[in-house]
């Protein structure tokens, strides 16, 4: 298998030879023998090792193994101890997912901060096999059945081409020892039911399945790049980006063939899975919207808006008398005494300085909020302004105020209200640029 494994890396991923590796090491027979073939190959590695408590003593004796694994193959070790059934329950996640989240974390902060290259995980054919079955038995797309990637980011794997029979059989030939997980025999687990109750029924209708399995593989991924390239493609001709995130039109969207499909490709990413509440978003009533755990899609009048969820955090910020520059989150303010009132647009205001109360305030607004635009003696209810003003759900909540004493004086970027604006009694006139 050694010079396979060679091979594999010499094709797959020439640059490892001259990189600073970082193998995750459970101290079970893949991890064991990707060491190994590591070390054999001369290559610069260290170990990372989690021990997630899970199982007594048993979880202390594969970190003591490891660490003489470490000593045998004269490699730097890392172990990390977690709290992993407390951090499961804190995130409300299943046991398998918290490992998960937990090591991965870990890894890349090894990687950072210790500049490592790369970081090599042990799967292996079988364990692709299986990740595929279990992805289609809970549901997915073309992605979920392509099953693990060779390389994600710096992530490397590359005993994806191996069998577990052939890593097997090269520790039993090279008289390695390794950890066996006493909770890999539980079939309570999906993952480990689909291992020892469903795969042998396959291998029963086919033998060759893991062969049969990857030519199935790459042509299902050679098709999913075909899709991400349509995506890609199609993406900055029907998306149109704001400040808020991107909007797309309705009536240009309906006219792409296979729009169902076509929507699910667009917004997988952002974590929406409800496919038929999405699509049905087209023809629903304005104001309409459907989330994810990171965005919501809004319909609009004639768009869908997809956004970020909204920072729910009060933020208020002061502008104190005499600063000339102000730059804050949502902005950058310039304070200008003048002589007379020149160029007006959205983002320039002139105030009388004289009915100013600093600080200033700079805030989102809130219902109930009431100004007098400029031009009116009126007051004027924010709501019925933004509704005027024909402005959608993300600019009305992105929408920020200057405010002196508690009382509106511009609504940024929109309108200036009358009663701190210049008039023939104003002794000194304060001009106000914002830039975005």
């Amino acid at each position: 298998m050694l010079l396979p494994f060679q091979n594999h890396l010499k094709n797959k991923f020439p640059k490892v030879s001259h990189s600073r590796i970082l193998i995750a090491i459970s101290g079970g027979v893949d991890s064991v023998v990707l060491a190994h073939l590591c070390a054999k190959l001369n290559l610069n590695i260290s170990l990372a090792h989690c021990n997630f408590n899970l199982r007594g003593k048993e979880s202390d004796d594969d970190e003591t193994f490891v660490m003489e694994l470490a000593d045998s193959l004269e490699a730097e070790v890392f172990i990390e101890s977690f709290e992993t059934e407390i951090y499961a329950r804190n995130q409300k996640i299943s046991i398998q997912m918290a490992a998960r989240e937990l090591r991965y974390k870990w890894f890349e902060e090894l990687k950072e901060t210790l500049n490592f290259d790369f970081i090599f995980t042990a799967h292996h054919a079988n364990d692709n096999l299986e990740t595929v079955l279990i992805n289609f038995v809970r549901g997915t797309g073309l992605e979920g059945l392509t099953g693990i990637p060779e390389r994600n980011g710096a992530i490397l794997r590359p005993l994806l081409a191996f069998s577990r029979e052939e890593i097997e059989e090269y520790a039993r030939n090279s008289h390695l020892k390794w950890r066996e997980d006493s909770s890999n025999s539980s079939v309570k687990y999906l993952r480990n039911k689909i291992r020892h109750e469903i795969i042998p029924k396959l291998e029963e209708l086919n033998p060759k399945i893991l062969e049969t399995f990857e030519v199935t593989r790459n042509n299902l991924t050679e098709s999913a790049v075909l899709v991400d390239d349509y995506i890609s493609a199609l993406f900055p001709r029907i998306a149109k980006e704001e400040e808020f995130g991107y909007s797309f039109r309705i009536k240009l969207l309906k006219t792409i063939p296979h729009l169902k499909a076509v929507l699910y490709e667009l917004f997988k990413t952002f974590g929406f899975t409800e496919w038929n509440d999405v699509y049905d978003l087209l023809d629903a009533q304005p104001g309409k919207i459907v989330y994810s755990k990171t965005h919501r899609l809004i319909k609009d009048r004639e768009n869908l808006l997809l956004t970020t969820l909204a920072d729910t955090e009060e933020r208020e910020f002061e502008i104190l008398a005499g600063e000339e520059v102000v730059m804050l989150p949502m902005g950058t303010f310039q304070f200008e005494e003048v002589e007379e009132v020149s160029e007006t647009n959205e983002n320039i205001i002139y105030l009388d300085l004289n009915k100013l109360q600093f600080p200033l305030t700079v805030r989102k607004w809130e219902q109930g909020d009431y100004f007098i635009p400029f031009g009116m003696k009126g007051k004027k209810k924010l709501s019925k302004f933004f509704k005027d003003e024909k402005l959608s759900l993300p600019q009305k909540e992105n929408c920020w105020l200057l405010c002196s004493r508690g009382e509106i004086v511009w609504v940024i970027g929109h309108r200036a209200d009358a009663r701190f604006g210049v008039d023939e009694d104003t002794s000194t006139i304060l001009k106000l640029t914002y830039t975005a």
